[in-house]
């Protein structure tokens, strides 16, 4: 057999093996502490008593987005067919209302006789801009399916459109006295205007919005004090909703000047939980790691409770736990580059095992280390994993993966068949950094890449790759870049910039920030970060962009784009690609059909895999 032969069937066991990993998308506590609910494999809910071992599946083929009502007794879920609720214990799903369109997060009102939820009546797609933008004919942006705080009355099943209809809700939280919410909303269209969201007071009975307040920056995850009288968000320089980072503000409900009760804090907040009136539980994310601390409003202490490597979320991209009743027990999916995903229970920061849903997995890459490195004035974290079957008297090709964003941070979390993963178990050192502009190091940090795009965050991740170089059997000569959305760009970015990489890998990037200001759909992320729109500085905007140096370019480059990117679009990879093609350099574009920002199909999400380990075994073996 061939080694070509020889590699590829390496790679499809070792991807097969992988494939296997069975995804956790939410787990839930019951507020008694008592169950803890999660969704499994995007559909399967299963519920455990924490007092013992016995697992209880619900019988339910479609169910996701759980809640648990105030008395523990019931757990409402969403699926294709409407919205529903079952008892604790088991028994058969009843239904409460259909909903046709797209509906997401569904909350008990305090007294437990109304459901909430978000809902896009007659959306044709889900909600957000990692999915595949609609094709759109004829007269442009005349219909926005805004999604509103739909309420269902647990009598009499009747469903109501609440919240304005010209505005798109993000997020939302009941009031202590269920007469409001507090939300995170803006007017349609809902993926664009996220980045300029506000805070609103909705009425309940009314829905009447009044503003509540506009953050300088973005803000997310409102929640209401228990005692009625202040509203606590998270709020910084961030990216897509659910990649949340940022310092923690409290404002008056009626309205008033938000205070940063967390000022100076070298870390991000992710998500907060009242503890009483004068205390509130945050989930952080901290150089390169989870944490969970408690903040005193008065005295503005804060004590950290729990911290260390690993992915701990209640089943979204960034630490968030949920908690139950008494601020103490809580439920978490806990993952880590040594461990699968799977959920914990029990008091924070002493949980114990509930699920057992991968156990039969084990990591096919090497060590994985966190590191650290000067660059200029900064200290900058990054993982380091090693190659599967590392031996200190060989050298090693290395591939440095910027991640995406740029408002997000690497940490020890489950590879499952994603290409970092995949090149370790190839025979590859893996560097993940996280550069100035990531979350994990307060907000000075995090919006030291505004009007620098491709400069200083460069810098540091181009540091990262010398020091692993400097201390480890790492050929120099044999070393790419690869990356997607904003590791895409800077993939790009790296080709024109430097001549040290032999090969990359650019998926979703940006070629061309002026063209691109006018492709995409979520243009109002760009202004928080360039000053500017790009009509005002188109300056600023040239600066930045790889196509302004593409006659640099020497470096074997992969191109890689989903069809109906809206926050990417495609023709960013097209202009790159053609302009390398002109110039005669190595390059390849696939186009994937029907595909958003996130590949969702199965088979393009292995092709896209495989195609990248090809690329740089041919340039870097």
């Amino acid at each position: 057999m061939c080694a070509a032969a020889q590699s590829q069937s390496q790679f499809d066991r070792d991807y097969g093996a992988l494939a296997a990993t069975r995804p956790i998308h939410q787990a839930a506590i019951a507020p008694d502490g008592r169950r803890v609910a999660w969704v499994e494999n995007a559909s399967e809910i299963l519920v455990a008593p924490l007092e013992a071992a016995r697992l209880e599946p619900l019988k339910i083929a479609d169910g996701h987005d759980i809640a648990w009502s105030p008395d523990g007794r019931t757990l409402a879920f969403l699926s294709a067919f409407g919205l529903y609720t079952v008892d604790a214990g088991g028994g058969a799903p009843r239904k409460l209302a259909a909903l046709t369109g797209h509906a997401a997060d569904p909350r008990w009102s305090p007294d437990g006789r109304t459901l909430a939820v978000l809902f896009a009546e007659n959306s044709p797609a889900a909600a957000g801009p990692l999915q595949p933008a609609a094709q759109q004919t004829g007269v442009i942006g005349e219909r926005s399916y805004n999604q509103r705080i739909a309420t269902v009355d647990l009598a009499t099943h009747a469903l109501r459109q609440l919240s304005p209809p010209e505005l798109n809700v993000y997020e939302y939280d009941w009031s202590p006295d269920g007469k409001a919410f507090a939300a995170t909303a803006a007017p349609g269209p809902g993926d664009d205007n996220w980045f300029v969201a506000k805070l609103y007071a909705i009425d309940s009975r009314t829905g009447q919005a009044s503003l509540v307040a506009k953050p300088a920056r973005q803000l997310a995850v409102p929640r209401w004090s228990p005692d009625g009288t202040r509203i606590a968000y998270i709020s910084g320089l961030m990216s897509d909703q659910g990649s949340t980072g940022g310092d923690v503000f409290v404002v008056p409900a009626g309205g008033g000047e938000p205070r940063n009760v967390t000022p100076g804090m070298k870390a991000s907040a992710s998500a907060i939980d009242w503890l009483d009136a004068g205390r509130i539980l945050l989930s952080e994310q901290v150089d390169g790691e989870s944490g969970f601390a408690t903040l005193d409003l008065e005295t503005g202490r804060i004590e950290t409770l729990w911290r260390g490597a690993g992915a701990l979320t209640s089943g979204g991209w960034v630490p968030a736990l949920a908690l139950a009743r008494d601020g103490r027990t809580s439920a978490v999916v806990r993952q880590s580059f040594d461990a699968p995903p799977e959920v914990w229970a029990g008091p924070v920061g002493s949980w114990r095992q509930v699920s057992h849903a991968n156990r039969d997995l084990r990591p096919l890459w090497g060590e994985a280390r966190s590191i650290h490195w000067p660059s200029e004035e900064l200290s900058v974290q990054g993982w380091l994993l090693y190659p599967r079957g590392y031996d200190p008297a060989r050298r090693w090709p290395l591939v440095v993966l910027p991640h995406g964003g740029p408002g997000a941070m690497e940490r020890s979390h489950w590879l499952g068949t994603d290409l970092e993963g995949m090149l370790a178990a190839a025979g590859y050192f893996v560097l993940l950094p996280n550069p100035r502009g990531s979350f994990g190091d307060g907000e000075e940090f995090a919006e030291a890449n505004v009007r620098d795009f491709g400069y200083g965050d460069f810098r540091d991740i181009l540091a990262g790759v010398d020091a692993a170089i400097a201390t480890l059997p790492v050929d120099k000569a044999r070393t790419g870049i690869a990356g997607w959305s904003y590791g895409g760009y800077m993939a790009m970015w790296a080709v024109t910039q430097t001549q040290r990489f032999r090969a990359a890998v650019a998926g979703a990037g940006l070629a061309n920030f002026q063209s691109y200001y006018g492709e995409n759909r979520i243009d109002q992320w760009l202004i928080p970060f360039f000053g500017a729109s790009v009509y005002d500085d188109p300056a600023v905007y040239w600066r930045s962009s790889p196509i302004n140096f593409i006659k640099n370019v020497k470096t074997p480059t992969l191109i890689l784009v989903g069809e109906r990117d809206a926050e990417c679009p495609a023709p960013q990879s097209w202009e790159f690609w053609h302009a390398l093609k002109t110039l005669g350099v190595e390059t390849q574009l696939v186009v994937y059909p029907n595909e958003g920002h996130a590949i969702a199909d199965p088979e393009h999400r292995r092709d896209v895999v495989r195609r990248s380990v090809e690329w740089f075994d041919k340039y870097l073996k």
